[in-house]
């Protein structure tokens, strides 16, 4: 079985390097603090709770449209969401986090920035935390399940609150040598990440620029700024979040990860192939999130262009034989 091909694997608590896209085996015995199974009923009332504000916004945009809405502001808006939600995706998550392909100093830097942009919060610290919650999936100590905050309703929307935006209000910041040693040792991920305000401005300045380039006046720049800038936010955070709340609540879990990560279709598609959470909590180190034809894995498309571009190598993905095996296993 192949390995990571850097200077600094990530090791477990053992101190054995973590294997190239190796599944996780479910636990031997039941553990009494494994969250409690979730009923339908809750997991539909939480899908339309984090997919109310979508709707919302996709009427908001409806009621504008042709007026402080249109072409050119949809265009902006989904340039910089797949921009800056592929910088989380691709750079913040399978990049950095997990380490799942290697790529050229430049590219790191720009997918770095990208994910900066998103408005997340600096490289280094997204990706401890993240490093963090895979060590504690769904247990004590996760900083981000929905699943440790008490039974019933009242419990449901404590988890829910919590897992989805709670926490970043609560979570405690993280020792970054313990958590991303490797990339503390790079120069230019450290810069990057402390200069997380400059690429958030940026991320306001790009939108406003290109409202004002497709319509030419300054209530082109203003519409580009709310639409490409303020609504992309909120709709890049929003995705995230809920690959925190409703893919640890309400989907399919082929694999028994020993936690209650899910595959989500809807948003396997808005999360740009971060929603097949279950195939990712399965294989951590896969680049690959989408194992199957249906789905739609828009980040590994990327990462599988740079590989046939010579940009992007060690392309790190599950064989066949392992993902039917681990399949197996959990039905």
């Amino acid at each position: 079985m192949n390995h990571f091909n850097h200077p600094d694997p990530i090791v477990s608590d053992e101190g054995s390097e973590i294997p190239y896209a190796s599944p996780i085996a479910p636990p031997s015995s039941p553990d009494q603090n494994a969250p409690p199974q979730i009923s339908l009923a809750i997991r539909l009332a939480t899908l339309g709770f984090v997919v109310g504000p979508f709707i919302g916004t996709i009427a908001a945009a409806w009621l504008c449209w042709g007026g402080l809405f249109g072409w050119s502001h949809l265009t902006v808006m989904l340039i910089m969401y797949a921009l800056t939600g592929l910088g989380i995706t691709v750079g913040f998550h399978r990049l950095f986090t997990h380490r799942s392909f290697q790529t050229t100093g430049p590219i790191r830097a720009l997918f770095g920035i990208l994910g900066c942009m998103a408005v997340e919060g600096p490289l280094l610290r997204w990706v401890a935390d993240h490093r963090h919650h895979h060590k504690e999936s769904d247990q004590e100590g996760d900083p981000h399940s929905p699943h440790l905050h008490g039974h019933g309703w009242l419990g449901l929307f404590k988890g829910i609150y919590h897992s989805h935006v709670g926490w970043l209000f609560t979570h405690h910041e993280l020792p970054l040598q313990q958590y991303v040693p490797d990339l503390l040792k790079s120069r230019s991920l450290r810069t990057i990440s402390a200069l997380f305000p400059l690429w958030v401005l940026v991320s306001f300045l790009i939108p406003t620029g290109l409202g004002w380039l497709f319509v030419g006046n300054w209530t082109g720049a203003l519409l580009g700024f709310i639409w490409g800038g303020l609504v992309r936010v909120f709709l890049v955070h929003h995705v995230t979040w809920s690959i925190n709340s409703i893919c640890h609540l309400w989907g399919s879990k082929p694999y028994d990860t020993g936690d209650e990560s899910r595959n989500n279709f809807i948003f396997g598609i808005l999360g740009l192939g971060e929603g097949w959470h279950n195939n990712h909590h399965a294989f951590p180190t896969s680049a690959r999130h989408g194992f199957h034809w249906w789905q739609i894995d828009f980040s590994y498309w990327v990462i599988r262009t740079l590989e046939m571009l010579g940009l992007a190598w060690d392309v790190k993905v599950p064989q066949p034989q392992a993902i039917a095996r681990e399949n197996r296993r959990a039905a």
